[in-house]
């Protein structure tokens, strides 16, 4: 029997829906360094799995069904038919039991620091069996220790010691339960019924998943898988290195609709009555340069987790006074405007660019600024 999984969700209601599952021993906020990037693009679903953070903890052994099933209940109860899965470690094992059994369910796939086998079984009952004699503090210091390399453990130990709690806090039952589920994981001869786009990622220095034998075998096993070895990362690859995964997370994800996600965040950024008045006006001969932009402006370049809005709002801003492209100028003051800048802020914007890019063109830029403050009240 399913249990109702505890989650948060975030990012546009209307925007493709995302499930993240994190390894065993976190809860839903080992993604805090996703969640930002990606809700941009996506709505966002973080989980707990069954028997940690604030999901229910019934007792066990699990088995990956379970824990998968507890997936599309949630789906089910959220509405949704089809959903983006990105899961690290045991939520990468939830993830290929998905793409295997409810492939209907699973639009693509993104399998982290995870394997298709986690053999031997004697290893899992053992450390099932500390765990309900000691409790998860018992290994917490152990555990943490492979998830990090060791200069990322001496440069954050505060984040360390974040995750570190995590793993202590963790339900003995539940993290025993979900011990047991990994005890029974074989998807070997199952990879190549997975029709989902996949990403494989692992980390060079993880010895928990290391790439031969783990990530290897899923990149091998799944039908045209993209395979990435992140150099200088351990287990918890999507913390130690937040930025690059984003980027791979964000390039994979939209790869299938490059237009509709480039239109998702133009209309974010411009504005619905905007991009509406540039849709009524597109003829058959204008139509091929607007698909161009909502592609790879938009769908491209502004989805890309490396900067926020606000400072890409900058950077054309000032891009905009240094070519003189005063056309431009008052549609991306207000999408400043959309995207969080102040008038103050903006204005130092200008005044920078009044230094590096001339005082004329600055003078000009204020005056378009002023009239688009003026109609905005």
């Amino acid at each position: 029997m399913s249990v109702a999984l505890h989650h948060t969700v975030s990012g546009p209601a209307d925007a493709p829906p995302l499930v993240l599952g994190g390894s065993l021993g976190t809860t839903l906020d080992m993604w805090e360094p996703q969640v930002e990037a990606l809700s941009a693009s996506f709505r966002v679903i973080r989980i707990d799995h069954r028997g940690h953070g604030s999901s229910p903890a019934p007792e066990g052994p699990y088995s990956l069904a379970d824990l998968g099933g507890d997936v599309l209940d949630l789906l089910d109860r959220l509405g949704i038919e089809r959903a983006h899965y990105v899961g690290l470690s045991i939520g990468g094992m939830i993830g290929q039991w998905l793409a295997i059994h409810a492939p209907e369910r699973i639009d693509r796939l993104v399998l982290l620091a995870t394997s298709p086998y986690m053999g031997p079984a004697q290893n899992w009952r053992d450390r099932a069996a500390l765990v309900r004699e000691q409790g998860t503090a018992a290994l917490a210091d152990s555990v943490v220790e492979r998830w990090f390399t060791p200069a990322f453990v001496e440069a954050h130990p505060q984040d360390v010691a974040r995750l570190r709690d995590q793993i202590a806090a963790t339900p003995d039952q539940g993290y025993a339960g979900c011990c047991g589920a990994i005890e029974h994981h074989d998807t070997r001869k199952d990879l190549d019924r997975i029709t989902a786009p996949t990403l494989v990622v692992s980390g060079a220095e993880d010895p928990s998943t290391p790439p031969d034998g783990h990530g290897s075998l899923l990149a091998e096993g799944i039908p045209g898988a993209q395979y990435v070895v992140l150099e200088d990362a351990a287990h918890l690859l999507s913390w130690e290195h937040a930025d690059r995964v984003n980027t791979l997370l964000s390039r994979h994800l939209t790869a299938g609709d490059r237009h509709a996600a480039g239109m998702r965040v133009r209309r974010g950024v411009l504005g619905d009555a905007h991009v509406d008045r540039a849709e009524a006006r597109t003829t058959t001969f204008t139509a091929p340069f607007q698909d161009l932009i909502t592609r790879y402006a938009w769908g491209e370049i502004w989805t890309r987790p490396g900067l926020d809005r606000r400072t890409r709002s900058c950077m054309v801003l000032t891009a905009l006074v240094a070519q003189g492209h005063w056309g431009e100028v008052a549609m991306h003051v207000r999408a400043a405007l959309r995207n969080g800048l102040t008038p103050d802020e903006i204005g130092e914007v200008f005044l920078q660019a009044a230094i590096y890019c001339g005082v004329p063109a600055a003078n000009k830029a204020f005056a378009i600024a002023q009239e688009v403050f003026d109609e905005q009240g």
